[in-house]
């Protein structure tokens, strides 16, 4: 049975979170404006990687310890509820207008990383190999994937980027608060996190329930916060294009950095079972990626939140009927 401070440290967890969450945002803002780059460009880069951190952390700790069913149900349950959950939050606090950049291009390059996880994770229904895993070689082809995305978050920064002397002086934030902020934010996100994820485990194990389902729910739930908090926030200070960034460049760093290096780690065996996780996240993806285009183009309205909400609500049931 978990200890009384377990659970004591979950709910400072949420403090921490939500409060490095708001000044990750700010610092994040403040360094846009800083060095001239767009918000969608410090949502998939800075606070997309800000937020994966819980997700590297628990992932890497989990290849060490031979945990596969929660390194993958991490990852999968983490991007399945970055999309449905936090997205369906996001665009109830405020609608959300989705560049076209993200519509083309981020969002069906966060499908591709689920579907080469699926590819790569069947070796014996789709290679005839002995058992189904992710080895050292599918691991640095999932690493090859995130250095394609950087190179082109880089061209999409020099693409976009505007002149400085176009950003008000006083209204540029300082370096040091930028960096101040910027690291109480990290440092509240990861704290918090892994205070959420410790509790939440012990929480998952005093009910008797297996390390997929700790995996695929608790663990992805509890490492997914700090996406929640950033986006939630991102949406309320009226900054759309970081809480659509942030989700979705977590998602692309979640598979092919964070599952990426746990892979070259450890080889990480893939059950079969986790096949419709696998479809219900690539699943999520189109559905992100239907729902910018309609009914409203280049928007994600409250109607969608509401479904997308609902469908997580929905699969987090089916999950635990599973078991």
């Amino acid at each position: 049975m978990g200890s009384v401070l377990d659970y004591v440290l979950l709910v400072l967890g949420f403090v921490l979170l939500i409060k490095g969450a708001d000044f990750l945002i700010d610092g994040a803002v403040g360094l846009a404006r800083r060095v001239g780059v767009s918000d969608i460009v410090v949502g998939l880069t800075v606070i997309a990687f800000g937020t994966s951190l819980p997700e590297l952390v628990v992932n890497v700790m989990a290849s060490l310890q031979g945990k596969s069913d929660l390194a993958v149900g991490n990852v999968i349950g983490s991007n399945t509820a970055n999309i449905l959950l936090i997205l369906g939050v996001s665009s109830l606090v405020r609608p959300l207008s989705v560049q076209s950049n993200t519509i083309w291009k981020e969002i069906p390059f966060a499908l591709l990383a689920v579907i080469v996880m699926g590819v790569l994770a069947n070796d014996r229904l789709l290679a005839g190999g002995s058992s189904d895993k992710l080895a050292l070689s599918d691991g640095i082809v999932l690493l090859a994937f995130f250095i394609i995305f950087l190179f082109y978050v880089f061209g999409l920064a020099q693409q976009g980027a505007i002149e400085l002397e176009d950003v008000p002086s006083d209204g540029a934030m300082s370096v040091s608060r930028i960096v101040l902020l910027l690291l109480a934010g990290f440092a509240g996100i990861i704290l918090g996190g892994d205070w959420i994820v410790d509790g939440a485990v012990t929480l998952g194990r005093d009910l008797g329930v297996s390390e997929a389902f700790i995996g695929l729910t608790v663990l992805a739930l509890g490492t997914s916060l700090p996406e929640l908090a950033a986006s939630a926030a991102a949406a309320l200070k009226g900054k759309v294009d970081l809480a659509i960034g942030n989700v979705v460049g977590s998602n692309i760093f979640n598979i092919f950095l964070v599952l990426g290096t746990s892979a070259t780690i450890s080889a990480i065996d893939f059950h079969p079972d986790r096949n419709f996780d696998v479809f219900v996240s690539a699943g999520a993806a189109l559905l992100l990626m239907l729902s910018v285009l309609f009914p409203q183009k280049n928007k994600l309205g409250r109607l969608p939140g509401v479904v997308f909400l609902g469908s997580y609500l929905v699969y987090v049931f089916f999950v635990v009927g599973r078991g």
